[in-house]
């Protein structure tokens, strides 16, 4: 917004309004604005240790509780912001609550969800964020044409979803997990009855004491998890999420206004634009959510990779032969290049959006999980079996019983009771009937 610009990034401003060809990359290349926007991700990732500490000491409620409040606080100072730096603090308190949550709430939902619906309620939280995205689009949209203070009303409404988040996080119960962690056993055999809506729990929950036996005797977490044997879920937790950013998402996405204004579309035109993407960002995450448990994780890991692949080499062509310079796109052309990125948006959103916080909050032992942040109907405590199944992985996973020791020539669910009492579909996720 340009009452924005003015006030904080005048020479940005200065810019933008030139007419001049040769500037249509550089127009927004400010080192101001570059601190303003890259301080959320950096604060971000450096809240994810310390969220990484608070979810295993005291659960993972505290951590979405403390989240939710540091993105108040972001959203107000934001909303009030006078000067740069109270700008930026502003945004950095916005990224500790975003370390925060997105530690926490996916770990939260793969714990408290059974396994044959794991996949789609742990997807619902990139649902979430897919629906912030298309609410910031359109209150971007109605505030750009408040002036001259519309900006902050643009920045403040950040609190609302912040507030829902803390409110909320007040009613929620601890996960069975955390409680029988920290050595609460009954509360936690309760919590599970009541969450699975049976008394039947039984093998469940012996799985989960036996794994927080495993895990209590971990005393560092963040060490444990350089060890050979958690190389598997190590290797997965951190290329997933860099592969996931790499995908170009945040450049679409951030600056999708940009990007179509860039192109030849108006300042309106360019954030309607915006809100058609965040729609399709919306639409392709429900196709997820019901295909997940269905599919897989890696079918749509593959098909979406595809897809995007091919979308980001057509959009790159025509940047690269129809666009810069002198040269400007025809109105057909733009129009076809928003709905390649509307193509390439779907399989995100599908795919690498959802999965990539999916599978990280799936795949470690309960002693390394908190420090961690193919899975398909597998119960979340017998993980570890998977690894010692692959074909690569089984090369550096002992074959040791994560919960007793036990040295095993081959793997085994340790509760035929629970895969029954779960109706765990065994098909397609490479288990057979000799496992159990």
């Amino acid at each position: 917004m340009d009452d924005f610009l003015v006030k904080f990034f005048p020479v940005v401003e200065h810019h933008k309004n030139q007419s001049t060809k040769d500037q249509d990359y550089c127009k927004y290349d400010n080192q101001k604005l570059t601190a303003f926007t890259s301080s959320l991700y950096l604060a971000g990732l450096v809240a994810s240790f310390g969220a990484s500490f608070v979810t295993r000491r005291f659960g993972r409620r505290p951590s979405i509780l403390f989240g939710g409040f540091s993105f108040l606080i972001g959203a107000a100072l934001n909303a009030a912001a006078v000067n740069l730096p109270m700008l930026i603090l502003g945004r950095i308190m916005l990224g500790v609550g975003v370390g925060f949550g997105n530690q926490a709430v996916p770990l939260y939902l793969s714990e408290m969800a059974p396994a044959k619906l794991r996949g789609g309620l742990n997807i619902m939280f990139q649902l979430a964020i897919t629906i912030g995205i298309l609410a910031a689009n359109l209150i971007n949209y109605g505030t750009a044409k408040i002036k001259p203070w519309g900006w902050r009303l643009s920045l403040g409404l950040a609190a609302v979803p912040a507030a829902l988040m803390f409110v909320g996080g007040l009613f929620l119960p601890e996960t069975p997990n955390s409680l029988i962690e920290r050595g609460h056993l009954e509360k936690g055999r309760a919590l599970l009855v009541k969450v699975r809506g049976t008394t039947n729990v039984d093998a469940e929950f012996e799985d989960m004491v036996d794994a927080s036996k495993k895990a209590n005797e971990v005393k560092h977490p963040f060490r444990n998890i350089l060890k050979k044997r958690n190389r598997p879920q190590l290797v997965m937790a951190t290329f997933l999420p860099f592969f996931q950013q790499l995908t170009g998402i945040n450049a679409i996405m951030f600056y999708a206004p940009v990007l179509f204004k860039t192109i030849g579309f108006g300042g309106d035109a360019s954030l309607y634009s915006a809100v058609i993407t965040g729609a399709v960002n919306v639409l392709a995450t429900f196709i997820s959510i019901f295909t997940v448990d269905r599919l897989g994780r890696r079918v749509l890991f593959l098909e979406a990779g595809v897809q995007m692949f091919i979308a980001q080499v057509v959009i790159g062509i025509i940047l690269g032969e129809k666009f810069g310079g002198s040269k400007q796109l025809s109105k057909g052309f733009a129009v076809f290049v928003v709905i390649v990125i509307c193509i390439y948006v779907a399989g995100f959103a599908w795919s690498w959006g959802p999965l990539g916080w999916l599978v990280p909050s799936e795949i470690f032992p309960l002693e390394t999980r908190s420090a961690g942040q193919k899975t398909k109907n597998i119960p979340i405590e017998e993980m570890i079996n998977v690894w010692r199944k692959h074909w690569f992985w089984k090369q550096i996973i002992p074959a040791t019983d994560l919960y007793n020791g036990d040295e095993k020539s081959d793997w085994q669910f340790p509760s035929k009771e629970f895969a029954e009492n779960q109706t765990v579909q065994l098909s397609g996720s490479g288990f057979n009937k000799e496992h159990i």
